[in-house]
């Protein structure tokens, strides 16, 4: 029989990669995890760990059975969520990962709620590891068309897509001929000065991707991590910027918004890990989530 405890640091082992990062993540020493590794191999009856140089690593057997462990560990959490909530207890915590657009947008509509919620804001990456090392329970990614995102093998729950829209200030669209919504050809943009994220986002990737396939290279004459900040550029007459629509700010004035003949789309999805959508408090948020989606779709659409 295997012992749970030992699936779990196997499976903390497989996150983290040494010895003594699992031994930090879970308050023990070096020396108690390499004692109960070993335990879990003989307990399997095949070896898990193998020397690679100065450091260990999983075997192919050690591989699948950390994965078995994320499933069993997923359904035993799923296992006490639920018996809580047949004994009448709280529905407890749920941490969730979101990027910026998706925190004000969607996130924030969770409340008021019955559940104790807490959210951390994260680029979609930073998400991912989060919610492998089990620092979150859900984690709301994006990705573009033109940049799809390597997801890992976690349960996914579809929420919404997008238009990614160009943003220009009333006059330089009136003088390139754009009536309001009317859809613009990248291309025609090619000397215009861009408003643009930072070059560590997959969104600042993304606007480089889309003026490479139109044919030019963007000139970047500012840089800012919000996109609300782009769009008050873009008011003030300093350039041209692409933004997704959940981006854009709700409530916002001077800026001519456009989509594109060649259209860019981003897809946001919320992750979670296998088994875990069953437990209550994390259906909640992941029904919540998509309640959320479609009444934003609703709102924009008007």
């Amino acid at each position: 029989m295997l012992d749970v405890r030992r699936l779990r640091l196997l499976r903390e082992f497989s996150l983290r990669g040494t010895v003594a990062a699992t031994a930090e993540a879970l308050r023990l020493t070096g020396p108690a995890v390499s004692q109960q590794l070993a335990a879990l191999e003989r307990e399997a009856g095949v070896a898990l760990l193998e020397k690679r140089g100065r450091t260990l690593a999983l075997t192919p057997a050690g591989r699948l059975l950390a994965t078995h462990a994320e499933v069993v560990l997923g359904n035993l959490a799923t296992a006490e969520a639920e018996l809580s909530a047949l004994r009448g207890g709280a529905l407890g915590t749920v941490r969730i990962a979101a990027f910026p657009s998706a925190a004000r947008a969607l996130v924030a509509r969770l409340w008021p709620s019955e559940l104790e919620l807490r959210l951390v804001e994260q680029e979609p990456d930073r998400s991912v590891e989060s919610l492998l090392a089990h620092d979150v329970d859900v984690a709301v990614v994006h990705a573009y068309s033109l940049l799809p995102r390597e997801l890992p093998d976690r349960d996914r729950h579809h929420l919404l897509d997008e238009p990614v829209l160009l943003a220009l200030h009333p006059d330089d669209a009136a003088a390139r001929g754009l009536g309001p919504g009317a859809a613009a050809e990248l291309s025609d943009f090619a000397s215009a000065n861009w408003l643009v994220p930072g070059p560590e986002t997959s969104c600042h990737e993304m606007i480089r991707r889309a003026c490479g396939a139109a044919g030019f290279v963007m000139k970047a004459t500012a840089q800012a991590t919000d996109f609300a900040v782009l769009a008050e550029l873009v008011a003030a007459g300093a350039g041209a910027a692409l933004i997704p629509r959940m981006a854009m700010p709700e409530r916002f004035s001077g800026v001519s918004v456009h989509p594109l003949r060649r259209p860019v789309t981003r897809t946001v999805t919320a992750l979670t890990r296998p088994g875990d959508s069953a437990r209550p408090q994390v259906r909640r948020v992941l029904d919540g989530l998509c309640r959320a989606a479609a009444k934003h779709m609703s709102e924009r659409s008007r």
